[in-house]
């Protein structure tokens, strides 16, 4: 509806322009936000305060003129001003119903993306593979899963990208830990953490050691076939971790999404040449660098984009300039986002400027990084164990689970223990993800297992809760959301039907929204009001005692389309719903 009311806005800022009203080279930005007094309307745009000056205008004569020439719309039932110059539109009610049909008769609820299509690869999690993933990679891989399912949902074709960390001296230094300790791998690596442990302490502890490690970057950077096995080897079984772990957190990641750094190790002395040949590159201290002029120090000196270091060797950077180039010539993106910690921001805007200079990528490929902030313990630091060790992600989802299970357990005793343990399961991996997921990626936050384990407020449990709540309704009746077929048509009458239903048809554009921008915690705040909304609606709007058969059929389909939004949107976010807790 926002996109609506801007569109006719627009046109009747043409229609001005035409007749001598606004100047012809003004190109307003038309902001359309929800009316804070719905007692005044649906909708507002602060429109004419905004050209009120290059119109030479007063405001509120601005606005009359804008509501004359305003197109008729079958969504909008009135317009009126107010206070200095606001525009307020009101939705039909009937057009609205309309609408809201159209997206119960949708498997997909109408959602539709307002661009044209687009191939996206979305790089995420991205773990280092000599190590069992820990909390550190929570944010990367639900947020950037969460963006991913969204993006499927509007109709983009989405290539999902995890650019593992599977090369480097450090696998010199494991593969020679794994050779001489002939044990059988799969038990040796079965905690990797200690396998990393024991092998860094061999290093640190024998020369010898140290030197066959280094021997064995050598060798794989060579491809001795050997060292490629064990290497090969030790990634599978490292990567199988990960993939415990994802399915898990139902994270939508699979094998055939791996790409990762190794994949592209011959393609690096070539993107060194080619920046050599395009004349970027400059010797310093006999690193090969990139110098651009808009990357300065606080001295004001050039920052460097090493790309190759005195000894030969080469850096991430060089890496993801090869991945940028696969993504651009093999993958074709229209699209890419990157989902990896906010402090390496400096390091994507180099990067990306390097791309686009040496054409690496086309000017319209799209490249962007989405940030995110740290996830901090009570006291506001980054998380770790009580001896300052590293949180493993597998442990703190098992606490998250046992937690939840005690909770079940003490609301709902007389259920069997198999479903109390599903339940259980459910609540806990969903507290621990929609947690994050609510809170805006750029920001940190403090880890609380009491707070995002709470029935009350923006949480799991008490999202998951409000759609047991629409789904009690149905189980009553004995019927399916989705068998509506012989209920009389949806009617808004009451003003929380009204009120429900207004921000029922916003969920195609908050999703559009999402898309855009990377911000998961926006569809989380979009599903906790429409929960709050449903909740009035409910008290408000009997529903099983409607005051006649056609009244209760209006509402059971409100209330369908509220479940099924509300089961669909947190599905997007990677977290599943049930039937009754």
């Amino acid at each position: 509806m926002k996109n609506l009311i801007s569109q006719l806005l627009a046109d009747a800022v043409d229609r001005l322009k035409a007749d001598g009203v606004l100047p012809t080279d003004i190109a307003p930005s038309i902001q359309v936000e929800n009316a804070r007094d719905k007692a005044h309307g649906d909708f507002a745009s602060n429109l004419a305060m905004m050209l009120a000056k290059p119109a030479g205008m007063k405001p509120r004569d601005l606005a009359e003129k804008l509501i004359a020439a305003l197109p008729a719309h079958q969504a909008v039932a009135s317009v009126n001003i107010a206070g200095p110059g606001f525009i307020n539109f009101f939705q039909d009610a009937g057009w609205l119903a309309t609408q809201l049909e159209a997206a119960l008769a949708d498997p997909q609820l109408n959602v539709r993306a307002d661009v044209a299509a687009q191939r996206v690869v979305v790089d995420y999690s991205s773990p280092n593979l000599a190590k069992e993933m820990h909390v550190g990679h929570l944010r990367s891989s639900i947020i950037g899963d969460a963006v991913a399912r969204v993006l499927e949902a509007l109709g983009h074709t989405v290539i999902r990208q995890n650019h593992v960390g599977d090369w480097g001296t450090q696998f010199g230094m494991l593969l020679a830990y794994m050779e001489e300790h002939s044990v059988d791998a799969e038990a040796e690596l079965g905690d990797l953490e200690n396998f990393y442990r024991q092998a860094k302490k061999r290093f640190d502890e024998s020369e010898d050691f140290a030197n066959r490690a280094r021997q064995r970057v050598v060798d794989l950077q060579a491809g001795e076939p050997s060292c490629l096995a064990l290497w090969e080897r030790f990634n599978s079984i490292s990567l199988g971790h990960c993939q415990a772990v994802y399915d898990r957190l139902g994270v939508s990641l699979s094998p055939a999404d791996v790409r990762g750094e190794s994949a592209y190790n011959a393609d690096l002395p070539g993107i060194v040449a080619d920046l050599h040949n395009a004349g970027l590159l400059t010797e310093s201290e006999g690193a090969q660098c990139v110098f651009l002029e808009q990357f300065k120090n606080a001295e004001g000196n050039p920052l460097p984009v090493i790309v190759q270091k005195a000894g030969g060797g080469y850096l991430y950077a060089t890496t993801d300039l090869a991945a940028m180039r696969y993504r651009h010539a093999q993958l074709h993106a229209d699209r890419v986002l990157y989902f990896v910690d906010q402090r390496q921001a400096l390091h994507f805007q180099q990067v990306f400027a390097v791309a686009r200079k040496a054409g690496f990528v086309s000017a319209d490929m799209q490249l962007e990084h989405m940030g995110f902030g740290t996830m901090n313990g009570a006291d506001g630091k980054p998380f770790k164990t009580r001896d300052g060790g590293t949180v493993k992600l597998a442990d703190l989802l098992d606490e998250a689970e046992q937690r939840a299970l005690r909770l079940v357990e003490e609301k709902n005793p007389e259920l069997p223990a198999d479903e109390l343990r599903s339940i259980g399961s459910a609540v806990g991996i969903g507290a621990v993800k929609y947690a994050d997921l609510s809170k805006h990626r750029s920001s940190d936050y403090s880890f609380n297992f009491d707070l995002m384990l709470s029935f009350e407020g923006n949480t799991a449990p008490y999202m998951m809760y409000a759609y047991t709540r629409v789904a009690s309704v149905f189980r009553k009746l004995e019927r399916s959301m989705t068998q509506l077929d012989d209920l009389a048509p949806l009617a808004l009458v009451e003003p929380a039907e009204t009120e429900l239903g207004a921000h029922l048809a916003q969920f195609s554009a908050t999703l559009n929204y999402v898309a855009r921008e990377g911000t998961p915690h926006v569809l989380c705040t979009y599903l906790y009001e429409l929960a709050g909304r449903f909740s009035s609606f409910y008290e408000q709007c009997p529903i099983l005692a409607a005051d006649s058969a056609a009244q209760r059929d209006s509402r059971l389909r409100l209330a369908a389309l509220t479940g099924r939004t509300l089961k669909q949107g947190l599905n997007l976010l990677g977290i599943n719903t049930l039937e009754r807790m």
